[in-house]
């Protein structure tokens, strides 16, 4: 099981609603771009989800929901495991989450600028890791479902 986040991460994280509603498409697709560079990561995508703008919309509304509800994670547990699931699906792996915290940091300080300190790129690194670490979980639990032993 993760850490628990602390109080100070919980508070930063929460703070970026306002700004994650009004900019989060804008920082998934940034994010996208970047990660995107990878092809073998790229293969992993439908990019007709991509080009509709479907895709950039479900991650920063998911990352919207996490930033509401960092202090009461229960909220989040259907959602949860509907990524979870989406992830099998699309074979996501453990391996794939740090080039998705070197892509979406960025965009995150990209986006929102000065908005974005040293402090709350801090605390969203730390949330980032402790959602990751929440997924690969049940992922891993899921994937061993699904795969001859």
């Amino acid at each position: 099981m993760s850490t628990p986040l602390s109080p100070r991460t919980m508070a930063l994280v929460k703070s970026t609603a306002p700004a994650l509603q009004q900019h989060g498409v804008a920082i998934t697709t940034l994010m996208y771009q970047r990660l995107f560079v990878d092809p073998d990561i790229k293969a992993l995508f439908d990019m007709a989800a991509q080009k509709s703008g479907a895709q950039p919309q479900r991650l920063a509304a998911a990352i919207l929901a996490f930033a509401q509800n960092v202090d009461r994670l229960d909220a989040l547990t259907a959602a949860l495991e509907r990524i979870s699931q989406r992830h099998i699906a699309t074979h996501i792996r453990a391996e794939h989450y740090p080039a998705v915290a070197a892509a979406l940091l960025p965009a995150i300080r990209d986006v929102l600028g000065d908005a974005a300190t040293d402090e709350v790129l801090a605390a969203w690194g730390e949330a980032y890791w402790f959602l990751a670490e929440i997924l690969i979980a049940r992922e891993r639990e899921l994937y061993r479902e699904v795969e001859p032993a």
